[in-house]
């Protein structure tokens, strides 16, 4: 007997059977989807559908409530609090709100993405005098604001903001990256902006891209998986060009 070897990327995220929920409201019920190595996905659902749940989920500071979630191939309810460190420092998050320190230059807030591997001494050292400028540096050039590294974060601009989170990302080098409603805060143009850059930044460094939208048409028009989440539950989770008007009717019906 002769086996084929799967030709399938690995799994960077996969969810059995799992649910959340905060008291005796079912946050997430039962959800089961994997997300594979390359892979772009978007979440798309109206407020409260779980889509930030999910995010918390994936990234590890959310435990389920029941079933499993298995990040990089490790279970993580069978993981210590290091060993848990670690694998979140494989996973980049960025979002909505940014969690930039305002009242520090950008240099600062870009370098944050590498405390996971520094020393105490040299991230307390980093305070006082920038270390590894020139990773910073490239990572803002990358996000396409070389200027700005000095610059005082509170002086710059949402879109610059979103920019410098994402810099962050870049310098924190991970395996994948989560976007938790990244663009909610901008403008229409700056959003879309943004939406690009991520999609152009997780194609060119292989990242792994999950990003929750409100925006459904950004969504369909611009990634190559989406996953429809309502109430908690998956309602469907399909190739963009298998979406279709029905479809999206059904996630944002109104109900009493």
């Amino acid at each position: 007997m002769s086996w084929e070897k799967s030709t399938d990327p690995p799994s960077v995220f996969e969810l059995q059977n799992t649910s959340v929920s905060y008291g005796n409201f079912p946050a997430l019920r039962d959800i089961n989807l994997c997300i594979r190595a390359g892979e772009q996905v978007a979440l798309v659902g109206p407020s409260g559908a779980g889509k930030s749940t999910l995010i918390k989920l994936l990234n590890g500071t959310l435990s389920p409530t029941s079933g499993q979630v298995t990040v990089l191939g490790q279970d993580l309810a069978k993981l210590s609090i290091g060993a848990t460190r670690q694998l979140q420092a494989q996973i980049g998050t960025i979002y909505q709100q940014f969690q930039l320190v305002d009242a520090l230059q950008v240099v600062h807030n870009v370098n944050a993405g590498h405390l996971a591997r520094w020393s105490f001494p040299k991230a307390l050292l980093s305070l006082f005098w920038p270390q590894d400028v020139d990773t910073a540096a490239e990572a803002l050039w990358q996000v396409g604001i070389p200027g700005k590294l000095y610059e005082r974060t509170d002086k710059l601009s949402g879109g610059e903001q979103q920019r410098v989170a994402i810099a962050r990302v870049l310098v924190q080098d991970p395996q994948a990256i989560l976007a938790d409603e990244p663009i909610a805060s901008l403008d229409p143009e700056r959003a879309r902006e943004i939406l690009e850059l991520m999609l152009r930044l997780s194609h060119q460094y292989k990242k792994t891209l999950v990003t929750s939208l409100h925006a459904i048409e950004l969504a369909r028009s611009r990634f190559e998986r989406i996953i429809g989440l309502r109430q908690g539950e998956v309602l469907f989770d399909c190739q963009t060009s298998e979406l279709n008007q029905g479809m999206i009717s059904s996630l944002y019906r109104i109900t009493n």
